[in-house]
C-alpha cells in the first residue's frame, strides 16, 4: 500500500500568539529594546490549530503525512537584524518541533534558516545543525532571496554558499529552495514573487555547475518548479548555447518539482514533460489558495486528486506519492522504516 507523502506543507495556521510575539519582537527591535519573552503555548492550543486545518484536510483528502516547515511568508529574514531572525526561526523551528512531537505519524519537521541578509551563512548552519541533530528534522528552506524581493544575493552556485551546502551533504538532507514574503511592491508575493524565484533559481543552477561539486546535494524547486516546465525547450536550448551538458546528467539526477500546480492542465503538463523520478507529490495547503475552484468544486490545493487523475501507471504513482520522497529525504525514509511503515 502506497503512502502518500506531502513533501510542501507549511504551518499556516499557527496559534496567534505565536504571531502575536512576533509582533512585540519587531516593534522591539524598532524601537532599540530587547524582546519580550516567548509565550507559554499549550499542547492543546496547537492541537486545535491542527486538527482543524491541516488534519482535518490530511484525513479528507488522503495523505498520510506532511513533510511541516514555518509559515514561508512569514520567514521574513530581512525584517530586524541577524539576532531577531535567529530568535524568530528557532521560536518557530519549535513550535514545528512541538506539532511533530504531537501528531508523529502525520507531521515530520522541516527547519527554516535565520538567512539575515548581511549575515553569512554560518548562523544558518548552526540552526540547521540544531534541528536536524536535536529536533529530528529531515530538511530545510533555503532562501535565494533573503532580501525579500531584490535578488540582491549572488547566485545559488556561488561559494557564498558552499559552507552550507556542505552542511547539508554531512547531514544528508535536503533544501526546499524557498523564498518568502516580497517587500518589492511591484512582485505579489505567491502570485509573482514565488514563481519567479523558483524560475529563477533553475536558471542560476543552469548556469553553473553546482552538482559537479556536490554530486549528491539535492534541491527541491516547488510550486511545479515555477514556469520551468512550461518553458522546457527553452531552458534545455539555453543549455545548449551556453555549453552545459544535456539537463538530464547536468540538473535532473539533483533538482525534483513538486505538484504545487492547482489545476489539472498544469499537472499534466507537468508529468508530460519532467521524468517521474523528478516528481515529489506536495499540496502546500493550507497555503497560497485557499478556494474553491468553480469550475470543478474542488479546492484548488486538492493536489492529490489531479496526481490520481494522471494516465501512468501504478509504478509512477508510487514514485510520486512515497518512493521519491523517501530516497529525497532519507532520514524520513529511516524515520518510517523504524517505525514499520
Amino acid at each position: 500500500m502506497t503512502l502518500v507523502i506531502d513533501c510542501h506543507g507549511h504551518y499556516t495556521t499557527a496559534p496567534p500568539e505565536h504571531d502575536a510575539w512576533r509582533e512585540r519582537q519587531v516593534a522591539a527591535f524598532r524601537e532599540g529594546g530587547a524582546a519580550p519573552a516567548y509565550p507559554a503555548i499549550a499542547d492543546d492550543r496547537i492541537r486545535e490549530t491542527i486538527e482543524a486545518n491541516q488534519l482535518k484536510l490530511l484525513n479528507e483528502r488522503g495523505a498520510d503525512l506532511t513533510v511541516f516547515s514555518p509559515r514561508a511568508s512569514t520567514m521574513a529574514p530581512h525584517v530586524g537584524d541577524e539576532r531577531v531572525a535567529t530568535d524568530w526561526a528557532r521560536a518557530s523551528n519549535d513550535l514545528i518541533a512541538r506539532v511533530c512531537a504531537l501528531y508523529p505519524d502525520r507531521f515530520v519537521g522541516v527547519c527554516m534558516l535565520p538567512q539575515s541578509p548581511a549575515a553569512d551563512m554560518a548562523g544558518s548552519i548552526a540552526e540547521l545543525q540544531r534541528c536536524v541533530g536535536e529536533l529530528g528534522f529531515v530538511g530545510c528552506n533555503l532562501n535565494p532571496d533573503p532580501g525579500g524581493g531584490h535578488f540582491a544575493h549572488p547566485p545559488l552556485t556561488d561559494r557564498f554558499w558552499y559552507p552550507f551546502y556542505e552542511a547539508m551533504v554531512e547531514l544528508d538532507v535536503p533544501a526546499m529552495i524557498h523564498v518568502s514574503g516580497s517587500c518589492n511592491r511591484a512582485m505579489h508575493a505567491t502570485g509573482a514573487y514565488y514563481i519567479a524565484a523558483d524560475t529563477i533559481a533553475f536558471m542560476q543552477l543552469l548556469q553553473g555547475d553546482l552538482f559537479r561539486d556536490f554530486p549528491t546535494l539535492r534541491l527541491i524547486i516547488p510550486h511545479g518548479g515555477g514556469a520551468v516546465p512550461y518553458h522546457w525547450g527553452r531552458y534545455r536550448g539555453l543549455a545548449d548555447m551556453l555549453k552545459q551538458p544535456d539537463l538530464a546528467t547536468h540538473l535532473m539526477n539533483n533538482v525534483f518539482f513538486d505538484t504545487c500546480v492547482y489545476h489539472q492542465p498544469g499537472i499534466d503538463l507537468l508529468a508530460t514533460v519532467i521524468e517521474t523520478k523528478n516528481i515529489l507529490f506536495g499540496s502546500e495547503m493550507v497555503g497560497a489558495v485557499r478556494g474553491i475552484d468553480p469550475r470543478t468544486g474542488h479546492h484548488f490545493d486538492d493536489t492529490k486528486r489531479y496526481v490520481d487523475a494522471l494516465p501512468i501507471d501504478p509504478e509512477q504513482r508510487h514514485a510520486i506519492f512515497e518512493g521519491n520522497a523517501r530516497r529525497v529525504f532519507p532520514r524520513l525514509d529511516a524515520m518510517l522504516k523504524e517505525n514499520g511503515r
